[in-house]
């Protein structure tokens, strides 16, 4: 009798640790995708705008190793005002998703030249103003995907 209630207590505790795992893991996705775009598409310090700048940042922010990100955009604000855009209404997302969100925002967009092999990568920037579209997830919603 006393093994069977020890082997049921194993098993209580083993299926919390399960569960516990389960409920951790989409954070930790969210954190990883989250933190990929803060690399990929933040850059409050700056205002970029020139060619230069492009080929600068695409090289330190490890888009161009192992070949050239085609198309990338720079966003020229702080995390706070980027992290405030996911709390305006959701919008359609390219992929069909309905947890995208817009606002208007300085950008500098980085368009490979097509000349160019990795990690060697060149690029043409154009700085703007413009609405821009991003994908928001979790709770607190933070911005996961650079959609448009």
């Amino acid at each position: 009798m006393m093994a069977l209630q020890k082997t049921q207590s194993l098993l209580l505790v083993w299926l919390l640790i399960v569960l516990g795992l389960g409920l951790v893991q989409p954070s930790y996705g969210q954190d990883r995708m989250y933190q990929r775009f803060l690399r990929q598409h933040v850059d409050p310090q700056d205002t970029g705008g020139n060619d230069s700048y492009c080929n600068m940042m695409m090289q330190r922010r490890k888009m161009t190793t192992s070949q050239c990100k085609r198309f990338n955009t720079f966003i020229h604000e702080d995390i706070w005002s980027i992290r405030s855009m996911c709390s305006t209404p959701d919008i359609q997302c390219k992929n069909g998703k309905m947890n995208c969100h817009e606002g208007v925002v300085k950008v500098t967009d980085c368009r490979e030249t097509g000349s160019s092999t990795a990690p060697n990568c060149r690029y043409r920037a154009r700085a703007s103003t413009r609405r821009i579209v991003i994908a928001c997830e979790g709770n607190p919603k933070v911005p996961v995907h650079f959609d448009r």
